[in-house]
């Protein structure tokens, strides 16, 4: 309920401001019949006229909502002012006290405490001015006045600490959406790392094995067909892949959608295999059961080194894949006999760095370049991680 009054009071200041002074201005009002009735003569209009006019002049300021100190330094003035003129208190001067709240409420500790002083010793001069002044009757004013002030202190307390929890949460808020636009931009470069390998590796194979099939047309019919079975095959294997990663994207799917699932060590023989790449796998050491993250990074890992070998290895070239499991860390090394230092770069080739990303991403490292004697190497190393 409070915090409802609180946003409200924020839209609508002015009307929030009447209705704070409403209370105060309305006890005025009603005392006026009584405070002319104590007056008698012909001074009995003018005396209204002085009390309604003081009265005025002491609420105006209250509508300063915005400048506390501003407002309680005019109405302190005002009742000095009155004090000097020995005018007898009226429930106006009542608006020094709202004033002090207001200040205890806005300003900081040492404007508060000001204020209380200067409101302790209008209490004291107003005792000594209108009647014979007593210790009690200056302690039970000082105890009016400091609850008064010590509301506003608690007010302006529990303001600030909504205020730092609002912070706190639109800080929390913006921290989760700045967590999820970065998880959403490694999902995407993820999905972009695998896209490429799986484009870029069927798609190599699918060349060759269409350029085998162009020459071996006319002179061998039967090595054709075959060359035309594997285009269809590799890229069947394609569109599998890339339905699953596109999947992923698509957020009306039905979460019993089932997709293929990722390609890891079990499938190593079969890329291997099947790459256009005439290769040879050499598993050494007992293979250990890894989570699927890491199988599908060496899965990738060897997919584009076969990638590379094709594309840039030139005709005749043969590659060797090897795995080891025995040591520390598991070792994958892709070596091939073909160009190596003479094959022509590629300006905008992103395999290796995938790769590294890969390898990374588990803790390993990753080196790739020309051997000496020729040909070109891919080493990885990627610490055993089991499988949870």
């Amino acid at each position: 309920m409070f915090g409802r009054m609180r946003a409200w009071s924020r839209r609508h200041e002015k009307p929030a401001t009447v209705s704070r002074m409403a209370p105060l201005a309305l006890l005025c009002l009603l005392l006026a019949i009584p405070y002319a009735a104590s007056v008698s003569g012909p001074d009995l209009l003018l005396a209204q006229a002085r009390y309604l006019g003081l009265s005025a002049i002491l609420l105006l300021p209250l509508a300063w909502r915005r400048r506390p100190l501003t407002s309680f330094a005019v109405i302190a003035l005002i009742s000095f002012g009155q004090w000097l003129a020995h005018a007898a208190p009226i429930p106006a001067n009542g608006a020094i006290l709202v004033a002090l709240w207001a200040v205890a409420y806005q300003c900081v500790f040492r404007w508060a405490l000001a204020a209380l002083l200067v409101t302790e010793l209008g209490v004291f001069l107003a005792l000594v001015n209108w009647q014979t002044p007593t210790l009690g009757m200056f302690f039970s004013g000082s105890v009016f006045v400091v609850t008064v002030w010590l509301a506003g202190l608690y007010a302006s307390t529990r303001r600030r600490y909504l205020e730092g929890l609002e912070e706190r949460a639109e800080r929390a808020e913006r921290e989760r959406d700045q967590q999820a636009r970065m998880a959403a931009a490694a999902e995407r470069a993820r999905i972009a790392r695998e896209l490429h390998d799986v484009v870029a590796h069927n798609v190599s194979v699918m060349v060759v094995q269409a350029d085998g099939a162009g020459y071996a047309l006319d002179s061998d019919p039967e090595e054709a067909r075959q060359a035309v079975r594997n285009i269809s095959k590799t890229g069947r294997a394609a569109l599998a892949e890339m339905r699953r990663l596109v999947g992923v994207l698509r957020g009306d799917e039905a979460p019993s959608t089932d997709y293929t699932p990722q390609p890891g060590l079990g499938q190593l023989e079969e890329l291997v295999r099947g790459s256009a790449v005439p290769a040879l796998l050499r598993v050494g050491g007992a293979p250990a059961e890894l989570p699927e993250g890491q199988q599908l990074a060496v899965y990738r890992i060897v997919q584009e080194a076969l990638t590379n070998a094709l594309k840039h290895g030139g005709p005749g070239v043969r590659a060797l894949v090897e795995v080891d499991y025995g040591g520390p860390d598991l070792v994958v090394r892709v070596t091939d006999d073909g160009r190596g230092a003479a094959a022509p770069r590629s300006p905008d080739g992103h395999g290796l760095i995938g790769m590294r990303e890969r390898v990374v991403m588990y803790g390993g490292t990753v080196a790739a370049g020309p051997r000496q004697g020729g040909g070109f190497e891919v080493l990885a190393r990627l610490p055993m991680v089991k499988a949870a």
